[in-house]
């Protein structure tokens, strides 16, 4: 395999654009999530449309156990990997602090930190061994503002920030580029899941604007490893036209 690279959280949103558009690029690909249908059935599309190979991975990236189990069945080769794209993570309710609930934050803390942290310690070796690698980490303008009944969701993102910051540093001697993308508002599951499967409340989210979608963060990661090797890609944040940051949007109607 020439190329190949590990998306994380692919079955739908972000990460299942994300594989569609490294394998235009003629990536090999480990795609992994909890959903086995839907990995199965991405890997058919991705081999017949890109002629590429693709090995999938069903686990729960917040248990440590099944992550380290899901890496070590991979073969040699399978172990060449030169992007992780840490995608997997989630929004779990969006209350007031004194409201929320126990559950909400410990799915986004175990995902958002715990599972980015599980996935990067397995495979950083594997760069470090080769002297070459690229991750990418997706965080989000909750990661850099506050807002309103974000709370915890919000301290997740700024520790996916600081953790990109700190593999840069960790990594630099080693040649592998540590870039983040930051997203504002993008429609995929992401409010299904945060309004825990109400549609109404997630319809709102968008009412009136037009929002980024999952194939402009495919895109945007697409510019950020494909750069040539001495340039990196620190940080992007993206937003849609309509939003100016975490707080102010403009809807029609």
């Amino acid at each position: 395999m020439d190329k190949l690279a590990l998306i994380t959280g692919a079955t739908s949103g972000i990460g299942k654009a994300t594989s569609l558009k490294l394998a235009s690029l003629g990536y090999d690909l480990i795609i992994t999530g909890r959903r086995k249908e839907r990995l199965e059935s991405l890997a058919a599309t991705l081999t017949k449309q890109h002629n590429i190979k693709v090995k999938t991975l069903v686990f729960d990236i917040r248990v440590n156990s099944e992550t380290d189990a899901a890496v070590s069945s991979l073969d040699k080769e399978w172990k060449n990997i030169d992007i992780l794209v840490n995608n997997a993570g989630l929004a779990a309710g969006a209350d007031p602090i004194h409201e929320g609930l126990w559950s909400d934050w410990e799915q986004m803390i175990d995902t958002n930190i715990k599972g980015l942290l599980y996935i990067s310690k397995l495979i950083i070796p594997f760069m470090i061994e080769r002297k070459k690698g690229h991750i990418v980490n997706i965080s989000s303008i909750a990661g850099k503002e506050v807002y309103a009944n974000g709370n915890v969701y919000c301290a997740t993102k700024h520790a996916v920030e600081a953790i990109t910051k700190g593999m840069r540093i960790d990594l630099l001697k080693y040649g592998i580029k540590v870039s983040s993308v930051s997203p504002g508002m993008v429609e995929t599951e992401f409010s299904i899941v945060r309004f825990h499967g109400d549609s109404s409340k997630a319809d709102e989210v968008y009412k009136g604007l037009t929002p980024l979608f999952a194939e402009d963060i495919a895109d945007t990661i697409e510019f950020i490893v494909t750069r040539p090797p001495h340039v990196t890609i620190n940080d992007v944040l993206i937003m849609p036209t309509a939003q100016a940051n975490a707080f102010y949007n403009h809807r029609e109607g």
